[in-house]
């Protein structure tokens, strides 16, 4: 039989040596879930431009077609510039902002920055801005492209963690997101009004609104609100950005 001070011993190795084999692990796979989160980043902001991308050629379609990485400031001046490879201004990648440390600081009165994407698809010129919200259950989250008119939507994509399947997942299905392409996130004074995501359907707006509305998800309204309060948070830091590029 053995003694207590051999279990105890036999018991600390045992720990110490798991330990050590967890952290080598995760050292080890590190660099592969890095590259997949960035992998699945580009995916998503590749979708919002109408460009499918898989695991294996998302980064070569990345560098083909987003043109700009442009980082904003919430006066709607450009603080980073990121094209070619290089930085013009700045020395952070709109591709590395954090959003959800960007919204935090934002809701405590502190400096924040926005990453905005700049791309050229076989020559229709967009910009792409990512988005980041809440749902039912957990994050919700996507990208929206604008045209050259910073105002026409001419792609969305959508995606979630934790939402409802047969519901409010239903947001990354394509017949969702293609309801938002081709409509305006200002009015035709040039006032902000972002895209509402309506329950019982884009219709039932007086018309001049039906332009900025889509049809919500059937079953699904948390999410869709959640849909609509993330668009109106996030695109409303670029409207400095848009007004200076078109004067309106």
């Amino acid at each position: 039989m053995y003694s207590n001070s051999y279990v105890f011993r036999y018991a600390i190795i045992m720990v110490v040596v798991v330990a050590a084999v967890l952290s080598t692990a995760a050292l080890l796979l590190k660099p592969a879930q890095d590259r997949n989160i960035a992998v699945a980043k580009m995916q998503g902001i590749l979708a919002a431009a109408q460009v499918q991308a898989t695991s294996s050629n998302a980064v070569d379609l990345y560098e083909r077609y987003i043109l700009e990485e442009i980082v904003i400031d919430p006066q709607g001046e450009v603080i980073g510039l990121y094209k070619n490879g290089a930085f013009e201004t700045g020395d952070v990648r709109a591709f590395h902002i954090d959003l959800k440390k960007e919204q935090y600081n934002k809701a405590v009165g502190a400096d924040f920055k926005m990453p905005l994407y700049y791309a050229d698809i076989d020559g229709q010129k967009m910009y792409i801005i990512p988005l980041l919200g809440k749902g039912l259950w957990g994050p919700v989250y996507g990208n929206i492209a604008l045209g050259e008119d910073f105002n026409t939507i001419v792609g969305a994509s959508f995606g979630h963690d934790k939402e409802t399947p047969g519901l409010g997942a239903e947001i990354e299905q394509v017949f969702f997101q293609e309801q938002f392409i081709g409509k305006k996130i200002m009015d035709e004074s040039g006032k902000f009004v972002s895209v509402q995501v309506v329950r019982g359907g884009a219709a039932i707006l007086p018309v001049s609104r039906q332009i900025h509305g889509v049809d919500a998800i059937s079953g699904g309204t948390i999410t869709s609100n959640g849909v609509s309060e993330m668009l109106e948070s996030n695109l409303k830091n670029y409207i400095k950005y848009f007004k200076k590029q078109v004067n309106i």
